[in-house]
């Protein structure tokens, strides 16, 4: 009989038909804990059709964990090793339902299957030294219509990278939800800006320290018929092309399996390119480090020792940035400060009041000192952090209103 931990995940169109327009926002799915293998075709008979889907189940498993195997060895799947169902039933997490057909006593499927990676690690014989990338934040476009989208709305291609399963990859795909400021700050705009000052703001924002933009342009033949779609891989804020190719779906209810192939194969793209060395960051996209030449470390994390003896501290400056051109403004002339040694933002808030983060070789008196220099007023607010605010020239004061002389006095009648 089937195990407890077997679960019935159903993907696909299902879901995409049930999305209210206007509706924003798709939660990924959380898969670092689980391997996946995908499109295992079973064909099997029972006596019922319970019993026919339960034997395609049993079937996809040892299918599954031999092509497990053989993907992580680099050898034929005929040479992989057979595992007994009781080993299986307790590392298989889950039955991905990509595909199936039922009859009275046959059970014909395209399934996936996702092994648990704690405990299917030791029967494969991997440990965990696996490369993977920087963190990379997904920003996915989709042209139709001659329109694009990225989170403005919720669309077929921002699921298909929601529900895609990143365990296996090598890469780090940090994937927005949609939400809040998420349509404001990663629209399509955004993903053409060249400028590296708003790029660092925004990989910061997102524990990120790149950026990949999967590109998908769709023309439909007519309403619910054949769809040809074009696919882009673009790295970095250059949209550097990584690979590009076509699909085709014969109608609509078949777009989502050909988005998770396309979610798959720019996937495989994106991994070859790390491999060959072809994925790394921008430099421009980091602040330059302090020159390891020079510095040595100290007793804690915050201060390092310059060749010359001076610390080198870190501080949290808190600005007013009412618009973005303020914040590249503050931020420029922060890094034209005698001693600064880099400028970053952790904190952002237009319309409002952003931390910028800075290191300073000195302490925070010369800080000051070295503030004021350039036209702003640093007021301590704690330990390493600061209000700065800009030290304008007191205003002259006004001269005082000439004296009126008093009317003569009017004679009495």
């Amino acid at each position: 009989m089937a195990s407890a931990g077997l679960i019935l995940l159903v993907a696909g169109g299902l879901a995409v038909s049930q999305i209210e327009p206007g509706e924003r926002g798709v939660a990924p799915i959380d898969s670092t804990s689980s391997y996946e293998i995908g499109g295992v075709v079973v064909d099997a008979a029972g006596k019922d059709a319970d019993a026919a889907r339960m034997a395609g189940w049993r079937e996809a498993q040892r299918k599954g964990w031999r092509m497990l195997y053989a993907r992580v060895h680099g050898v034929p799947v005929e040479s992989a090793p057979r595992l007994p169902d009781g080993t299986l039933d307790s590392i298989v997490a889950g039955i991905v339902v990509e595909e199936e057909q039922i009859s009275a006593h046959r059970y014909l499927a395209r399934l996936g299957v996702l092994f648990d990676r704690g405990r299917t690690g030791a029967l494969l014989g991997v440990g965990g030294q696996i490369r993977r990338s920087a963190p990379m934040l997904t920003i996915p476009v989709l042209w139709s219509g001659g329109a694009a989208q990225s989170f403005e709305l919720r669309t077929q291609w921002q699921q298909a990278w929601a529900r895609f399963r990143t365990g296996g990859s090598p890469i780090d795909y940090v994937r927005p939800v949609g939400t809040g400021v998420d349509p404001l700050l990663l629209n399509v705009a955004q993903t053409r800006r060249p400028g590296r000052a708003w790029w660092r703001m925004l990989l910061d924002q997102y524990g990120a320290s790149d950026v990949l933009v999967p590109e998908m342009s769709i023309k439909r033949a007519f309403p619910g018929g054949p769809v040809t779609a074009t696919f882009i891989a673009r790295h970095g804020p250059d949209g550097t092309v990584i690979d590009r190719f076509m699909l085709q779906a014969d109608s609509s209810a078949a777009i989502p399996k050909m988005l998770d192939d396309a979610v798959r194969r720019i996937d495989a793209a994106y991994a070859d390119a790390l491999r060959s060395g072809g994925l790394m960051p921008d430099d421009m996209l980091v602040e330059d480090p302090v020159d390891p030449a020079d510095l040595e470390t100290a007793g804690d994390d915050d201060a390092v020792v310059a060749a010359d003896g001076t610390r080198v501290n870190s501080f949290n400056l808190q600005v007013d940035t009412p618009d973005a051109a303020s914040l590249v403004r503050s931020e420029q002339a922060l890094r034209a400060v005698p001693g600064m040694r880099s400028v970053s933002t952790p904190s952002l808030a237009i319309g409002g009041v952003s931390v910028i983060r800075v290191s300073f070789q000195g302490d925070a008196a010369g800080l000051s000192i070295a503030l004021a220099a350039r036209g702003y007023r640093a007021e301590e607010t704690g330990d390493n952090s600061f209000r700065l605010r800009s030290a304008l020239p007191p205003a002259a004061p006004s001269a005082p209103p000439p004296s009126v002389p008093p009317l003569p006095a009017q004679p009495t009648p």
